[in-house]
């Protein structure tokens, strides 16, 4: 028996192939995605691993015995089948199981104009039919699939959205993990006014390099090395489906993305004052300065890209930014895409002559933990222990957006919230420096631990 709710997760579908997912189950989520969306076509991509053909084609035949059409979109990044979903006004299905390990894999859904299918938006509702084993009966005219490779117009469609013009050279290294930006970024990037310098483009689902996950710092050393090396002006990192891109400055050290947050913001809001700007609740209060100093409305969010694109969708802002690296953009269906996000940070690097860590300077004001990840006996009796510590602080605020956040003032606050899928929680710290991040991190971590 298949433990589903083990492999359907929040945002997305992932697990071990084949012990928790197959082209069995490939297949029937196939089937009840169709039934889930009424579509009469799918456009379906799918990642670069080893597994990733055969349960892309077991979906897409899923989705023929349903009565719907396939467009197969090939190969490409999962922001790539964003673009497919939003251009072609058609739901979709990517294969992948983005930064996680090679024995993994997934798949990401979306409804027509990329709108975001999760928790609360029906992947509940394909999990309770599969539990039940409540499949519809096959149509009696099956579709068909056809294949469309989209790669160049998603190209064309997101140097449209950002024009670089160069007040200077720039080199760029760029580290692929041997994931799908090996594959996306040569198709945007060649013929922009920078030099690429490539690093693991070779498409390879095993990652024979290290991990395509750029929110380990061990990920990042070849990137930060080649860097330092080549004397250039920026490093980027993506992920396994490249949909997230994370930044090293010219002197190899990470940018936060709450930076970059900071960043995009500005430059969006430039064009559409006093739009709306949507960050999680873990993205630094300076992002949130920022933005206000920028003449634009922040809006928070839940952790997670559902939630984030229905707050977007909610307030029609303009863009939205998560600490974990992920950017959406209303000028791309509210969905998230690293690669515009490069395009920008390129784009206000090329245009001035500072170097990377002088341009983010004033976006980034405070210290942050970054996230510590503690396993507990009870999340729910772990969570209360923290806010009962706090609720005798003069001036506290407290909030239960996501699971607790707690403002002390003067630049402190925290949040910890539980996991979606393990018995752990996770706290995120920020202050104005060093020392009172760490005592306040070493305080809430003492109360949680205990």
């Amino acid at each position: 028996m298949t433990d589903y709710s083990s492999l359907i997760k929040a945002y997305d579908i992932r697990g071990e192939v084949p012990a928790q997912l197959d082209t069995g189950i490939a297949e029937r989520i196939g089937a009840l995605f169709v039934r889930l969306t009424g579509a009469s076509r799918v456009v379906v991509a799918r990642d670069m691993r080893a597994t990733s053909g055969a349960l892309a084609s077991a979906f897409a035949a899923g989705v023929n015995t349903a009565g719907a059409d396939v467009t197969d979109a090939g190969l490409g990044s999962t922001d790539y089948l964003y673009y497919a979903s939003g251009s072609l006004d058609l739901p979709g299905a990517m294969i992948t199981a983005s930064h996680n390990p090679a024995q993994y894999n997934g798949i990401k859904l979306c409804r027509a104009g990329a709108s975001p299918v999760g928790e609360g938006t029906g992947l509940e509702q394909i999990r309770a039919w599969l539990e039940t084993d409540d499949m519809p009966a096959p149509a009696r005219h099956p579709g068909t699939t056809t294949h469309l490779d989209l790669l160049h117009r998603y190209a064309d469609h997101l140097t449209s959205l950002v024009q670089i013009k160069p007040t200077r050279p720039l080199k760029v290294v760029v580290d692929a993990g041997n994931g799908m930006a090996g594959h996306t970024v040569p198709a945007v990037m060649t013929d922009l006014p920078v030099t690429l310098i490539p690093l693991y483009f070779e498409l390879d689902g095993s990652f024979p390099n290290h991990e395509a996950n750029p929110l380990e710092p061990k990920n990042l050393v070849d990137l930060q090395a080649a860097v330092r090396a080549s004397d250039a002006d920026i490093g980027l990192a993506f992920d396994g489906d490249a949909d997230r891109c994370f930044f090293v400055d010219e002197q190899g050290a990470p940018v936060s993305p709450s930076a970059i947050v900071g960043l995009v913001a500005a430059r969006e809001l430039t064009r559409h004052l006093g739009a709306a700007i949507v960050h999680n609740v873990i993205t630094s209060a300076a992002a949130v300065e920022i933005i206000r100093e920028h003449g634009g409305r922040p809006i928070r969010s839940r952790v997670g890209h559902s939630f984030m694109k229905t707050r977007m969708a909610e307030h029609d802002a303009v863009f939205g930014g998560e600490h974990s690296g992920h950017y959406y953009f209303r000028d791309f269906w509210r969905a998230d895409t690293g690669m515009l996000t490069a395009l920008h940070v390129l784009a206000a690097l090329a245009e001035q002559h500072r170097p990377l860590s002088e341009l983010l300077a004033p976006y980034t004001r405070y210290v942050s933990s970054g996230e510590i990840n503690t396993t507990v006996a009870d999340v729910q009796a772990a969570l209360n222990d923290v806010e009962s510590a706090c609720r005798g602080i003069d001036g506290v605020g407290i909030d239960r957006l996501d699971g607790l956040t707690v403002d002390l003032g003067d630049g402190r606050w925290f949040n910890v919230r539980p996991s979606n899928t393990e018995p752990l929680l996770r706290l995120n710290v920020e202050a104005p420096d060093e020392n009172s991040m760490a005592e306040l991190r070493d305080r809430v971590l003492a109360i949680i631990r205990a």
